[in-house]
């Protein structure tokens, strides 16, 4: 019997998340942020759920595209962070997917290479997150270059990411879309990523490209009107397999960090760090437990958690445990655990199985 571990995925609620997505940007194309394995979702399943009802997918490296063509993924690809070797250009051309051009050595690498068939390129401008990307002064001299070669397909996209999109005070979102608006020949453009999807519709352009909202999550930590709808994805959950009477005054776990201030009832949860749930979560840590709200007792072990079920009526061996999920939101898990959802999602391992529960 395997063990009960389960991140159990809602494709409904993924489509429903990609129909707000057109939505709120109607005259736009959508490109749907698969990358990291989908945010830890499973990229196979998730991509394959997507590819009918979005315009193209994005992914970081070529192997991702590659794992996703021999999973049977045919829309576009792009490669956000675009070539690592010049070796890889053949396979691009072959697999069929877009690059990103964000350097000189990138250009060089398409200007010089050998193709049997040109590759559709989107040019990233820096304007202002200092990562990737060319400055919007060099702009037009790089897209002019991809305009000359053969080896680049008609309709090159300029494109940006923003740095601080997801706060709606800082004033670097309206420095990066004055820089990116700058730009002085025609071409596609796309930068909001999912906080400016949500929050800026100025910065919709011809492409928008969510990612952390299509999982039913919002990227601004206060929330925000837009993001009110969506709907998770993943729930985490697993199951009871333990249940102990601690005396007062006995501590419960690694090291002792919780003590019981009364009689209480410890659940043992055959969940862990090695299974995803992240170790560093504080004790008082919301769970679900039969449906109701428990907490967290106790350091988080490679394969178990311990939770005080002291106040949670019907809980017997086998009994669910959610970790999060539509009833318990990944957002408040994060705070608890000093991180944020995106990592709490993307670092889930294999070890614990993707479920489709609602197609």
């Amino acid at each position: 019997m395997a063990r009960p571990n389960q991140a159990k995925l809602n494709l409904s609620a993924l489509r429903h998340n990609v129909c707000l997505a057109r939505k709120l940007a109607p005259r736009s194309k959508v490109m749907a942020v698969v990358k990291a394995n989908a945010y830890g979702h499973g990229a196979a399943i998730i991509a394959g759920a997507l590819q009918s009802s979005v315009d193209a997918l994005a992914v970081a490296s070529i192997e991702e595209a590659a794992a996703l063509r021999d999973s049977g993924v045919t829309c576009p690809i792009l490669l956000l962070e675009g070539l690592f070797d010049e070796s890889e250009l053949g396979i691009a051309s072959q697999l069929n997917v877009w690059l990103s051009i964000h350097n000189e050595r990138q250009l060089q690498w398409l200007e010089g290479a050998a193709l049997s068939a040109p590759v559709t390129c989107w040019l990233k401008i820096d304007t202002g997150m200092n990562r990737l990307g060319v400055t919007p002064d060099k702009a037009l001299h790089y897209h002019q270059r991809l305009v000359a070669t053969p080896n680049a397909a008609n309709g090159t996209v300029a494109y940006t990411h923003f740095a601080s999109a997801d706060d709606l005070q800082n004033l670097q979102t309206q420095r990066q879309i004055d820089a990116f608006d700058s730009l002085n020949f025609d071409v596609a453009r796309s930068a909001a990523n999912s906080a400016a999807l949500l929050a800026w519709p100025t910065t919709h352009y011809e492409w928008v490209r969510p990612g952390y909202m299509l999982y039913g999550n919002c990227p601004m930590a206060q929330g925000h009107p837009n993001a009110q709808t969506l709907k998770p994805v993943m729930t985490l959950t697993s199951a009871v397999i333990a249940l102990h009477d601690v005396a007062a005054g006995e501590s419960v776990g690694y090291g002792g960090t919780w003590v019981a201030q009364r009689p209480s009832v410890i659940a043992t949860v055959t969940i862990g760090y090695g299974d995803g749930y992240p170790r560093e979560a504080l004790n008082g840590t919301p769970i679900l437990v039969n449906g109701q709200r428990a907490t967290l007792a106790g350091r988080v072990s490679m394969d178990m958690i311990t939770v005080d079920v002291t106040d949670v009526e019907h809980v017997q061996l086998g009994t669910e445990v959610v970790l999060w999920g539509p009833d318990l939101p990944l957002a408040e898990v994060a705070r608890w655990t000093n991180t944020i959802g995106y990592e709490l999602t993307t670092r889930m391992p294999q070890r614990t199985p993707r479920v489709v529960v609602n197609a």
